[in-house]
């Protein structure tokens, strides 16, 4: 049985995707142009621009390198680049993190 994706992650695959639709928009590419650089097919490529969550992460990535943009991502989900991140960064973190019983 598949689980059901929570509202918050189809809103934001939509909000991501938009984005990336902006982004080709704003450097003048096709929607051809892009799924031929990225090694996906134009189908694929609009799931992901009308925010279907369930596109792979790796297909996802590869448009956002193709859009030169995957710099960006990685820097926004670098915990370094937050406060909270920044005090843990003095400390040691755990290897693995165990759940309580």
């Amino acid at each position: 049985m598949k689980r059901p994706i929570p509202i918050r992650t189809k809103l934001a695959a939509k909000q991501v995707g938009e984005n990336l639709a902006t982004w080709r928009k704003m450097h003048k590419l096709t929607s051809e142009q892009v799924a031929a650089k990225a090694a996906v097919s134009r189908s694929t490529l609009s799931r992901i621009e009308n925010g279907d969550p369930t596109v792979s992460f790796a297909t996802v990535l590869n448009i956002c390198r193709t859009l030169g943009i995957l710099d960006r991502v990685i820097e926004a989900t670098d915990p370094y680049e937050t406060e909270i991140g920044r005090i843990y960064a003095d400390h040691e973190l755990p290897q693995r993190v165990r759940r309580q019983v």
